[in-house]
């Protein structure tokens, strides 16, 4: 078997190895448009379990990941000059760029061919393998050639957000939300090594044009954003992209969803296929489980429209839960007014409840003060587990 995974993220790489291990005769080749080292982003979360589930699958990446992470604990909220902890919460972090060192160094050394610095080959046109795998993200060239075919639906967020990375290191998750004259502003920050952190700064329109952050320059947005979230940063700067030019990078975030995801020989992977809102920090993870889905679809006896079928049924069964999770993340931040009053605990507690689909439609303090009361009965938590999503269906419907 001949596979080309144009894209070399995460999901490539980690198919790639799979696919190898699994026979070391197949030729694999790995095609990345950006130099080796270059990449977008700063670090990336995981939970334990996903630790888990690579080392099932090859304990050899896995514990150079679980080497190269950072482990936080709690979360912290800022809301204005008051701060509230969540204890108990534990994830792991790893730089975005190492992650993909890690993969790129195992994919080589089972033999996969990784090119980095040079433009995938179109269809038909030096991409020949058996299997294809567009693996090169939200905006893949390779699916956008045939968008009609898989039925690719792109829907952009409301609010508007920039990736940015800061020296300050944080050892839990942190929140900080911050008033202007012009609406709230709020970040989400973890370190993910020993020196750095991801810092991503979410606004909704209104507050991003109010403050000029529309059209300001880098430097100069990144010298406000300083100024706003002081108090957090602790005196550390802001770092945006160096991967590209011009303007701060401020972007809206991009749900995408596709009506199949394969077209003859052309398989969609990772965020070509689904993308899933980043506040609830599963996109690398998603990615990866597709990788070890496909790899485990390729292996069984059948056709290769059958195991693009497996392969994409049971995503999709194991996507739904999480889809809506992050749809319901994603409208929790978009309705920040109404929660962002609350007593902070109140707030930091229908923070960590934003998944839920109950949320949008009861009073925020009622709802609080509810869910306080049902955590202590058992019987009480599994009908709000069952009732929430036929509840939200029928709201929904109206």
């Amino acid at each position: 078997m001949k596979v080309d995974c144009v894209g070399g993220g995460p999901a490539s790489l980690y198919l790639a190895i799979l696919l190898k291990l699994q026979d070391r005769g197949r030729d694999i080749t790995v095609h990345e448009k950006n130099p080796a080292g270059s990449t977008y982003g700063w670090g990336v979360t995981y939970w334990p379990d996903m630790l888990t589930l690579l080392a099932a699958h090859d304990e050899v990446s896995a514990r150079a990941i679980e080497a190269h992470s950072v482990r936080w604990r709690d979360g912290v909220a800022h809301v204005r000059d008051r701060v509230t902890t969540h204890h108990g919460d534990e994830g792991f972090a790893i730089g975005r760029h190492r992650l993909l060192e890690i993969l790129a160094e195992r994919a080589d050394s089972l033999g996969v061919d990784v090119r980095f610095g040079r433009p995938a080959p179109r269809l038909g046109s030096g991409l020949e393998g058996d299997v294809i795998v567009a693996g090169d993200g939200a905006r893949s060239t390779l699916r956008e050639e045939h968008a009609q075919c898989f039925g690719t639906r792109t829907v952009l967020g409301h609010n508007r957000f920039i990736w940015l990375g800061t020296t300050r290191v944080f050892r839990s998750f942190t929140f900080a939300f911050v008033e202007t004259d012009h609406g709230w502003l709020w970040c989400y920050a973890y370190g993910f090594d020993g020196t750095h952190s991801t810092c991503i700064v979410e606004c909704a329109p209104g507050t991003w044009a109010g403050l000029g952050l529309d059209t300001m320059e880098r430097a100069d947005a990144l010298k406000l954003l300083e100024g706003l979230f002081a108090d957090v940063l602790d005196g550390h700067p802001l770092i945006g992209r160096t991967d590209t030019d011009g303007p701060s990078q401020w972007q809206q975030f991009r749900t995408v969803t596709n009506r199949v995801w394969s077209r003859g020989s052309l398989v969609l992977l990772g965020d070509a296929a689904h993308t899933t809102h980043y506040s609830i920090g599963a996109g690398t993870t998603l990615a990866m489980q597709d990788a070890i889905a496909l790899a485990r679809a390729l292996r069984e006896p059948g056709s290769l429209p059958a195991a693009f079928g497996r392969y994409e049924r049971e995503r999709r069964r194991e996507l739904l839960p999480l889809q809506s999770a992050a749809r319901h993340s994603a409208h929790w931040y978009e309705n920040l007014t109404r929660y962002i009053h609350l007593a902070p605990h109140q707030m930091f507690a229908l923070l960590g409840q934003r998944h839920s689909p109950l949320l949008p439609y009861v009073p925020p303090q009622l709802y609080y003060r509810v869910d306080r009361a049902v955590e202590h009965t058992q019987a009480l938590r599994s009908l709000k587990r069952w009732l929430g999503p036929r509840v939200a269906r029928v709201l929904q419907d109206k």
